[in-house]
């Protein structure tokens, strides 16, 4: 047998990856992920819809294969299929005008009906890749169904009769629930075992009210991977599972977690053209030459001693910017700096922009996103804040310390399985952290961070190089999904 031959295929179904669109961590994930997991054991091949919002570039590189028809109820839909080499990656793009040729990925009326149709055509694919299929990894509630429909459609064709299932959830809180119309008008699973695993029924009247995909995933998949160990862990209890933490708990021996990592080539201070002066874990008592930059671009009172903090993030109550509102006026009476990067909820992008307005000097509110000012705001910051209330795995918190920012966050999810709250007793830890979703006790880990800032000017340069030395390569992270691999 060949040396290729001997090798295990997967095909990793996302609905976006960079670069050719994101819109979150997803995106990064199934941009980043696949191309860790080509090698001597493993081929790995990325399968994702030909959205109208791919930059035109890659659409131009994208090659045609051929088309086929995807069964979706009682519809019978086109679907083409494209191909493009990206770096080591091979990359297949499904194409569909009327559901894909839009100006956005997410947020239209049929949503159900186009995430449904993305499933099935990434199943139907299958027989027409000329590769063989070993293992389906799927992403979210968006490839979801493709689980499904393996089981109860295809099973009986040789070419899907050994394929294995890995599902991973990368936020339990977006599960895609739609009317239960949808369960025999566009899914044609009304009256299969699919019907009891997928629908939510009334308590009182027990007729079915809603069909949700992720269910389908969560009882079908081989193997369910949670974005951190910890994470893992509290989607199985009520307060986290979002509704599903019963299902999540009967399949907790298929469940396991591993943690996403980021790519530390691109975001290297060592050799990151996006910021003023680069630096090293050996030689961080020159980042302070970045904050100078910073304060001068943005405004602020330019002044190498005040510590800069910032945020990085989507506006939103997930992201526990409500205690940061909370303790505004508070923050604004100590000795430092915030700048917020973002857009979101309209509270929070509000008051961001009031305190800049009134202490112009202190407080800086960047209400957009530019990935571009993002990494001089890592490399400027001396503190990073992401106090969430619930964090799958969190990348801004790797990304901060890989540039010796010192993240300040609530223990949760991935943020507990990533931060190592600092003991001053032998100079440990790269950061610091704080257990309740409480204002006050933000607070305090804020004037802890500040006290060490000011008084233990030693012991922060050494938690700088903790934390700038951390490995969060995406090597790691693949060697865990190739054992689960092995497993199947």
């Amino acid at each position: 047998m060949k040396k290729d031959e001997m090798k295990k295929h997967v095909l990793f179904a996302a609905f976006e990856a960079v670069p050719f669109f994101k819109s979150g961590g997803l995106g990064d994930v199934a941009g980043t992920l696949p191309h860790y997991l080509n090698n001597e054991k493993f081929e790995t091949r990325l399968i994702l819809p030909k959205l109208w919002c791919i930059d035109e570039k890659y659409r131009n590189m994208m090659e045609f294969k051929t088309f086929f028809y995807v069964p979706l109820g009682w519809r019978r839909e086109y679907c083409g299929l494209f191909e493009l080499k990206y770096k080591n990656l091979k990359v297949y793009f499904l194409d569909n005008e009327y559901y894909f040729k839009r100006d956005r990925a997410y947020g239209y009326y049929d949503d159900g009906e186009r995430i449904a149709y993305f499933s099935k055509a990434v199943v139907e694919a299958i027989e027409y890749l000329d590769w063989r299929v070993d293992i389906l990894h799927c992403n979210d509630w968006h490839t979801a169904l493709s689980t499904v429909f393996l089981r109860e459609q295809y099973m009986g064709i040789e070419a899907f009769r050994n394929i294995k299932t890995v599902f991973n959830i990368h936020n339990i809180k977006f599960q895609g629930q739609f009317s239960d119309f949808c369960l025999y008008d566009i899914l044609g699973l009304e009256h299969s075992p699919a019907e009891r695993q997928m629908c939510i029924y009334n308590k009182y009247s027990k007729k079915r009210e809603a069909v949700n995909y992720m269910r389908g995933a969560l009882h079908y998949s081989d193997r369910i991977v949670a974005v951190s160990p910890t994470y893992a862990n509290e989607i199985k209890m009520p307060y986290y599972g979002e509704g599903v933490d019963p299902i999540l708990l009967e399949r907790s021996n298929i469940v396991r977690g591993i943690l996403n990592g980021i790519d530390t080539d691109y975001f290297d201070p060592g050799l990151d053209r996006l910021i003023n002066t680069n630096y090293t874990a050996d030689c961080v008592s020159i980042k302070y030459k970045n904050k100078l930059a910073l304060q001068t671009e943005l405004g602020l009172r330019v002044d190498k001693k005040i510590p800069l903090y910032s945020i990085i993030s989507r506006f939103t109550e997930q992201k526990g910017l409500d205690l940061v509102l909370d303790k505004l006026a508070e923050i604004e009476k100590r000795e430092m700096q915030l700048v917020v990067l973002g857009v979101g909820d309209k509270k929070y992008e509000d008051a961001f922009r009031y305190y800049a307005q009134k202490r112009p000097d202190k407080f800086s509110a960047l209400i957009y996103f530019d990935e571009n000012i993002s990494h001089k705001i890592y490399a400027a910051s001396d503190a990073f804040l992401m106090p969430s209330r619930f964090e799958p795995c969190g990348l801004s918190q790797m990304i901060a310390m890989r540039y010796a920012a010192l993240p300040i966050v609530r223990e949760t999810g991935g943020l507990k399985d990533t931060v190592t709250a600092f003991n001053e007793y032998d100079n440990t830890g790269c950061g610091f952290s704080f257990t309740n979703y409480n204002a006050d006790e933000m607070m305090r880990c804020i004037d802890y961070s500040l006290h060490v800032y000011y008084d233990m000017p030693d012991s922060w340069t050494k938690i700088q190089k903790n934390a700038a030395r951390l490995d969060f390569s995406w090597e790691k992270s693949a060697q865990e999904y190739m054992k689960m691999y092995e497993e199947l």
